[in-house]
């Protein structure tokens, strides 16, 4: 039969099985689950790559090629996939971000890689790992700028993204998605790509122009997770803030959409993530200060408070507009969780530059900061900048900055010490560690956690009314006080959390 003919069966007649490995940013989990589902759908089967139990055919590795770190940790993901394969014979496969960005080129440098495809590939995965496993891997992808394949004008793009891979935007109910944790947290994509242009970034170069995901399909997938047990969805993109901007209602629609998810049954907390300070109104500010089952949390890409850097960055902003910004949130929901990224060491930058990104963050009082040291992407307009600093200054400067941070952070996390908080359980309680969590105020891994009191007797997926009573560094230590039902059942008053662990062990 002809190669692209091979079904998804061995010479055994069982399936075809697949393992996926993910490295990134959330929006690469969503992909990686619609990747998932394509391939159940097709009659695949989705195995450990560890190889316990039934050992894959083909392990895919869903790269990140963001940074320079990224980069490396894919590569290393690769190779060790490489070498794991070796015993079984199984073919391996690099997608995402590092193979859209560099196919070819990754291709030639990688030939541990037994195919690179792009998100060309997305649609038809199934068969083109057909094709690898049959001997014939397609040729490697020849990258394009993706902000080609779109329209310039936004309110085009809808009907012209039809004919475009987009990945994480196809949505049918257990077909396009398939969940690869178990987790009572799931991110669902809100729209991809991104139409700035910062100066540092080469993302929009590989991921493509902004494309809105229509909002009913937000609203049912986020529905279908609900149904998972998950009880917190996290909304990602490159700019949320940006939301609509394609739609018939605008950037409204953002506005608009927050209601609806806070209202899905099963799901009790939406965090919305990756938002531009420029382009937060005060409607926006207002919705996710105070939409019930909206989380008032704000992701804030600041990167710097410097105007004059800020500028060189291709951005808009400084540190009285940013201070502003926080105090407004602030009025709305004094608790509220802000957290940023900032770049230190970018070309150009002076010691009155750095200075004025010290007294930012001392002012604003972030709950979070992810501190970076500047360094050259390829494909960026800061790559030929002058003014470049030594690479033993930049870390320098990561260092003075993160040391701030370090304190500020531990400050802020003590000023909430006698406030009661809802934390999502997401670890239990065993003989090593403690039962762990997070607030309204903290998103998954980039945050810190709650650490509950040993002998709580909680479980993964509780939500727990709980009063602050210590802190470790930027974590909370809390107590407990009742357990919330879920969204969607007519359940009992809640119970004292002290006596969770002795209802289930009598249940």
């Amino acid at each position: 039969m002809p190669h692209s003919a091979i079904p998804p069966r061995g010479d055994d007649g069982a399936p075809r099985r697949a393992a996926l490995l993910t490295l990134g940013c959330a929006r690469n989990e969503v992909d990686s689950e619609e990747l998932a589902g394509r391939l159940e759908g097709s009659g695949w089967e989705l195995v450990d790559a560890d190889g316990e139990g039934s050992a894959p055919d083909v392990i895919v590795v869903n790269t990140c090629g963001f940074v320079e770190q990224a980069k490396k940790d894919s590569i290393d993901t690769l190779l060790a996939a490489s070498d794991a394969a070796k015993a079984t014979g199984a073919k391996v496969v690099a997608v995402g971000c590092l193979a859209e960005r560099y196919g070819a080129e990754l291709a030639e440098s990688l030939p541990e890689a037994d195919a690179v495809l792009g998100f060309d590939a997305y649609p038809d995965l199934a068969e083109r790992l057909s094709d690898v496993i049959g001997g014939h891997a397609p040729a490697p992808h020849v990258p394009v700028d993706r902000r080609t394949l779109l329209p310039i004008s936004p309110v085009e793009r809808p009907a012209a993204a039809l004919d475009v891979a987009v990945p994480g935007h196809a949505w049918v109910p257990n077909l396009s998605r398939t969940r690869l944790s178990d987790g009572p947290v799931a991110p669902v994509k809100l729209a991809s790509g991104c139409d700035r242009r910062c100066a540092f970034c080469a993302i929009p170069s590989f991921r493509g122009s902004f494309v809105s995901r229509p909002p009913d399909d937000v609203v049912a997938e986020a529905a279908w997770l609900g149904m998972q047990g998950v009880r917190e969805i996290v909304l990602v993109s490159e700019n949320s803030t940006s939301y609509g901007k394609d739609l018939p209602g605008g950037t409204r629609a953002l506005v608009q959409l927050l209601p609806r998810l806070g209202s899905v049954p099963g799901v009790d907390r939406v965090r919305l993530s990756y938002l531009q300070p420029a382009e937060v109104r005060p409607d926006l500010i207002r919705a996710i200060a105070t939409t019930p089952g909206v989380a008032p949390y704000f992701d804030l890409s600041f990167q710097h408070a410097s105007p004059a850097v800020l500028r060189r960055m291709r951005r808009f902003g400084s540190r009285e507009n940013f201070l502003d910004l926080c105090e407004r949130i602030r009025d709305l929901a004094p608790e509220a969780g802000i957290r940023s990224n900032v770049i230190v060491g970018f070309p150009g930058e002076t010691e009155e530059d750095l200075q004025e990104l010290e007294q930012f963050l001392i002012g604003a009082r972030l709950d979070a900061v992810g501190v970076f040291g500047y360094s050259d992407e390829d494909g960026t307009e800061a790559a030929g900048y002058d003014g470049k600093l030594p690479p033993e200054e930049v870390t320098a400067r990561v260092s003075r900055i993160s040391a701030l941070v370090d304190e500020l952070m531990a400050q802020r996390a003590e000023d909430r010490v006698g406030t009661e908080v809802e934390v999502l359980v997401e670890a239990e309680e065993d003989e090593d560690f403690e039962c762990t969590g997070r607030a309204a105020h903290q998103a998954p891994e980039v945050d810190g956690e709650c650490v509950f009191e040993r002998g709580s007797g909680l479980e993964v997926g509780d939500l727990v009314r709980a009063v602050v009573v210590g802190t470790e560094g930027t974590d909370l230590v809390v107590s407990p006080r009742e357990l919330l039902p879920r969204s969607d059942l007519d359940a009992a008053p809640p119970r004292s959390a002290a006596t969770a662990g002795a209802g289930r062990e009598s249940g």
